[in-house]
């Protein structure tokens, strides 16, 4: 049997379209192996043509009322739970996600996230007007920056569309979106959405690969870059935007730790941090990664930690018992097993550590215990489902190897001293901090790291400031 090969597009101006040149790239799922699309791998033309096209979209989008713009969000949101299906299948096929739960943790999100910004577009505020030096009255104007060029990665490509075009079309900009060339998928659909919403030239979706995203940012038109990526593309992103000075909006590696002391509730933290190390096979910026336990009960937590690893099921997108799918490509499950083939002596495999089957990217949950600050596996992203276990005596070494790593972007602490989770969210040096749970995300809270995991804020009314600027008026009094 053939499966049928499905021809995405590019969404330019209102319409779907090809590349310029024909040239394609070949779309793989992750669950069997097999190509199951192609996609255009724009060039410099069709980067072009995207630019013209927002660039001309911008006047008038940037001059609809906030009470307008939040009107075409909602109906946005409308249509993505009218279609939330399809957007399922298209998400799943992408990535090989379990069906379920995309269906229960990450449409409704999704749907929430682009209702907020509706609202927020009504709600920006400055300071009032007043005058700072005799007959003069100061106004602030808060406007959109202009055109948005956004680059969206493959771990979550239907959420972190929204997380970056929502809060750009509520604030006025128009937005040239491109997705991973491994998941263009569910992107492709939600321009197909969004199209029979906005006008034309408003929202704009490009596929194709790296050299696309960097005729993206390289191009004089976009006022901002946005990209949720690696930290060498984050890199590369920030100098060729600096060129021309462009805003730059960067989310990118994690290596969130878990620091969990004595007094904790032991099973409660285990089951936390399995489920937020093992949830999309680990390929999440916020994942647990690295679990920091109290030498008082290391022993205890890893026998505990390593059963919880043997319990998680991964399999098929179809399997409603499984926590997750393969990992999204060949190349990740090769950066995954490099890891743990590369494990120094002294390390221990407490559970998994293999691929699992012989067709599709799946890895099983893994526990590595009996490892140094220094080591590669504990320094370095894995972003897959690895969960490492090291023991620490006291708070202040606990802190010490918590924020001893070139990441910043998520943390957690399960104590039931209130006095120290306070300590401990005041010291760790990330962006977010967990106390006695670890990844839950809402759309009212900002989300952003500090140090190699970047900087800019996404979700919350702070995510939404980052696509405005700020413009000072000043007038006579005197006739």
């Amino acid at each position: 049997m053939t499966t049928e090969v499905r021809r995405l597009r590019n969404y330019i101006n209102g319409e779907f379209r090809d590349a310029a040149d024909g040239r394609t790239i070949d779309v793989v799922n992750p669950v069997t192996e097999e190509v199951y699309a192609t996609s255009p791998l724009s060039g410099q033309a069709d980067v072009d043509a995207a630019m013209e096209a927002a660039a001309a979209a911008f006047p008038a989008w940037r001059d609809v009322t906030p009470a307008e713009r939040q009107k075409a969000l909602l109906k946005i949101a409308d249509a993505f739970e009218e279609r939330a299906e399809d957007l399922i299948a298209a998400e799943s096929e992408n990535t090989g996600k379990p069906l379920e739960l995309t269906r229960t943790e990450e449409v409704p999100p999704m749907v929430d996230q682009i209702r907020f910004f509706a609202g927020a577009a009504r709600l920006l505020e400055g300071r009032s007007a007043g005058e700072y030096m005799e007959g003069l009255t100061s106004i602030v104007r808060r406007e959109p920056v202009g055109v948005c060029a956004q680059v969206a990665p493959w771990n979550y490509p239907m959420m972190m569309a929204v997380w970056k075009f929502a809060p750009a079309l509520a604030a006025g900009n128009t937005v040239v979106l491109k997705p991973s060339d491994t998941t263009p998928a569910s992107t492709v659909l939600i321009a197909e959405i969004i199209g029979a919403i906005l006008p034309k030239g408003v929202f704009n979706v490009i596929c194709g690969d790296r050299d696309t995203g960097r005729a993206m940012v390289e191009h004089p038109t976009p006022a901002m870059a946005s990209i949720t990526g690696s930290v060498r593309a984050g890199t590369q992103v920030a100098e060729s935007a600096a060129k021309d000075v462009k805003r730059v909006h960067l989310e990118l590696g994690g290596k969130a730790p878990a620091v969990v002391f004595q007094d904790s509730d032991i099973a409660k933290a285990v089951e936390g941090i399995s489920v937020a190390g093992f949830f999309n096979a680990g390929q999440d910026c916020t994942a647990a990664t690295r679990v920091l336990v109290h030498e008082s009960i290391h022993d205890e937590f890893v026998t505990a930690l390593a059963q919880a690893a043997a319990e998680t099921k991964t399999g098929a997108p179809d399997d409603e018992d499984v926590l997750y799918g393969p990992l999204n490509n060949a190349n990740q499950l090769k950066q995954v097993s490099g890891f743990i083939e590369r494990l120094p002596a002294h390390a221990k495999v407490e559970a998994g550590g293999q691929r699992v089957g012989d067709k599709g990217y799946f890895y099983a949950p893994t526990v590595v215990s009996g490892l140094r600050q220094d080591d590669e596996i504990i320094q370095n992203e894995v972003f897959g489902p690895v969960i490492t276990v090291q023991s620490f005596t006291d708070e202040a070494q606990a802190l010490e190897y918590a924020n001893g790593v070139e990441f910043a972007l998520a943390s957690s602490v399960w104590t039931k001293d209130h006095a120290r989770a306070m300590r401990m969210s005041k010291n760790l040096d990330f962006g977010c901090v967990w106390i006695n749970t670890h990844i839950p995300l809402v759309a009212e809270m900002p989300h952003g790291g500090f140090k190699k995991s970047g900087y800019g804020k996404d979700l919350s009314a702070y995510g939404f400031e980052d696509y405005t600027r700020i413009k000072h008026v000043m007038t006579s009094l005197d006739d």
